[in-house]
């Protein structure tokens, strides 16, 4: 079984779409301020769902900006924070995530540590993936790294190349490590454009998680089922 990590097993993907929207929300007025004109600031529940959720950071700057009619300089990963490049303002909603992240800690989804626990207890295989390169941090903090033999996040999938989703790739390289065939796999998934690497993927089963009422959505883009919470025992 592969997890994502951000919204399926911590409750830290409310915690980067506060991160994004605050550094778009501001990069907008400035620019919009700027140019004499009006920028609509960043709508969680459509925007980000959309254009940002699950997927590489700069991704989502480039996905987002792309949607308000924006081209940025790409820039460098070493880029300082704020500067007007895909890799600046990338950098900016990374800070402002960890800022978050020391302030209110890492909340985990119960139903999910509960019944991961049974399905270890019964020899079952498990790896976690995410996009954020922030994943070992977050692990660490909820102290769940023992959960999980594999991880493959957004630093690692930097390092060997691997394409965002929904490209299949993070889901097949933690396969990979595990030595289990994608078609003997289940992941799960709650971003859209996760369910839908899980479908390209072909893995045997994929899962919906559906914390934000958003089951028409996840059904459209490949999950097999769709569930809004773990089953108890």
């Amino acid at each position: 079984m592969i997890f994502d990590l951000d919204g399926v097993v911590t409750q830290t993907a409310r915690i980067h779409a506060q991160a994004w929207k605050r550094m778009f929300d501001a990069y907008l007025q400035q620019r919009g301020e700027k140019e004499g004109k009006r920028y609509e600031p960043l709508d969680i529940e459509t925007d980000y769902r959309e254009h940002i959720d699950g997927i590489p950071r700069y991704d989502g700057v480039r996905n987002f900006l792309k949607s308000r009619g924006i081209t940025l300089p790409e820039g460098t990963p070493e880029d300082e924070e704020g500067d007007e490049t895909v890799g600046g303002l990338g950098n900016l909603k990374n800070m402002y995530f960890q800022e978050l992240l020391r302030q209110g800690g890492v909340d985990v989804y119960d139903d999910t540590i509960a019944w991961l626990k049974r399905q270890k207890q019964n020899g079952i295989r498990t790896a976690v993936i995410s996009a954020s390169k922030n994943c070992v941090d977050v692990l660490h903090a909820a102290g769940i790294e023992r959960l999980f033999e594999e991880h493959v996040d957004g630093l690692q999938s930097a390092e060997l190349g691997l394409k965002g989703k929904p490209a299949p790739d993070i889901f097949l390289e933690a396969a990979r490590r595990l030595g289990i065939a994608p078609q003997e796999t289940a992941i799960f998934e709650d971003a859209r454009k996760g369910v839908q690497a899980g479908k390209a993927g072909g893995f045997g089963l994929v899962v919906g998680i559906d914390r934000t009422h958003d089951e028409a959505a996840l059904k459209e883009g490949g999950a097999d089922i769709v569930i809004k919470e773990f089953p108890k025992v």
